[in-house]
């Protein structure tokens, strides 16, 4: 029987200067949508996944983020101090990892939320996590289920699971993935992209992805809060 993952990070520790003026107060996270806190969709997700251990990392204005994670009734919050340097996607998670138990785990961007279809998102991840073959599966969307989304494709899902590398007319990464500690075994030092390892993983043959059945809002902007609401008032 496969376990699904108890312990998760969330990426907390982004600037958000698209989100500006907003966010020369309030770090993104702390950002409110539908009256909740962009990072509250989040934990959500991961609590009803039966996590009881989040890792949420901390660089800009650290000081609030600290004071919500203490503020939280559960699962557990712990928070990575990067208040030093900034590290990026894999640098975050390297620094993390001595928090984050010897087990595959869940990571979650806190910029952007999803809506589910039929089975949660994060339960099927961990139904089609293998990890004999495979060091990182990520959580894909096809573009035209989203609401904010301006950029080009990321991936295409081949038969087997696996995932390469496209950049049109294909899905894209939506901030949610299992991933296992092996990745990061030959990993930089300092900060790098989580693209990176994903890289090396393709080479592998050991990135896979599994295509999100719901809908997908990345909120970058001030308008972006507007497009979302209003998208959840139609849902």
């Amino acid at each position: 029987m496969r376990k699904s993952p108890t312990s998760a990070m969330i990426m907390a520790a982004g600037l958000g200067l698209r989100m500006r003026p907003l966010t020369l107060i309030t770090p993104k996270p702390l950002i409110k949508v539908a009256g909740k806190a962009l990072i509250d969709y989040g934990v959500e997700k991961l609590k009803a996944a039966g996590v009881t251990r989040i890792v949420v990392n901390k660089y800009y204005l650290p000081d609030q983020i600290e004071a919500w994670a203490k503020a939280q009734s559960g699962p557990k919050i712990i928070t990575s101090d990067e208040s030093d340097l900034v590290l990026e996607t894999g640098g975050g998670i390297s620094r993390a990892l001595p928090l984050l138990g010897p087990e595959p785990f869940f990571v979650l961007n806190s910029d952007c939320f999803w809506t589910e279809l039929g089975t949660p998102a994060l339960q099927r991840l961990s139904e089609a996590w293998d990890a004999d073959q495979m060091d990182c599966l990520l959580l894909l969307c096809d573009p035209f289920h989203t609401t904010g989304f301006r950029g080009g494709s990321d991936f295409m899902i081949e038969p087997d699971g696996r995932l390469k590398r496209q950049t049109q007319n294909a899905l894209i990464y939506i901030g949610a993935y299992i991933v296992h500690l092996r990745l990061f075994a030959d990993a930089p030092s300092g900060a790098f992209s989580m693209n990176v390892l994903w890289d090396k993983a393709i080479v592998k043959g050991r990135l896979f992805g599994i295509e999100h059945q719901g809908h997908w809002f990345d909120v970058g902007t001030p308008a972006g809060i507007a497009a979302a609401e209003a998208q959840l008032a139609r849902a």
